[in-house]
């Protein structure tokens, strides 16, 4: 297990990514964190800057621990993040401004499921939208096709 970092969120590049300073004064690191899990809707599709503004109300200037998990194809920290003493990923989930992304989902990640699934019931954020379009169908491309 890898230990958790305490840092400060100085960013927020969308709904699933934070810009952040770790370290000791004079010595921070800044690093650009991917919130394990999830996938977050693009800044141009629907909910994108809805889903942005949400990660922002919760983490930005504020303290984060952020429990690193791997690095991405990017060279992003893949982690989890809780900011006011709330799971970030959990939180984007469960108001609908997320999606589990399934692909890189643990076991461990089963409880996003559930949140995703009442999520949905509720009509929460992205799913008040009668069909909304996952980020990774989007970045492929599907979205040039609705309308």
């Amino acid at each position: 297990m890898i230990a958790a970092l305490l840092c400060f969120v100085i960013g927020i590049t969308d709904g699933d990514t934070i810009k952040a300073r770790c370290g000791a004064p004079g010595a921070y690191q800044q690093v650009t964190v991917r919130l394990a899990a999830i996938d977050a809707p693009e800044r141009r599709q629907p909910f994108g800057e809805v889903s942005r503004q949400h990660l922002a109300a919760l983490c930005f200037n504020q303290p984060a621990r952020i429990t690193p998990r791997t690095k991405d194809r990017y060279g992003r920290m893949v982690a989890d993040v809780s900011c006011r003493g709330r799971d970030a990923g959990a939180d984007m989930v469960a108001s609908g401004m997320a999606w589990v992304f399934e692909r890189y989902a643990t076991p461990s990640d089963s409880h996003l499921r559930v949140l995703q699934t009442d999520a949905r019931a509720a009509r929460a954020g992205l799913w008040a939208d009668p069909a909304p379009i996952e980020p990774w169908a989007w970045r492929r491309g599907a979205h040039a096709t609705d309308h």
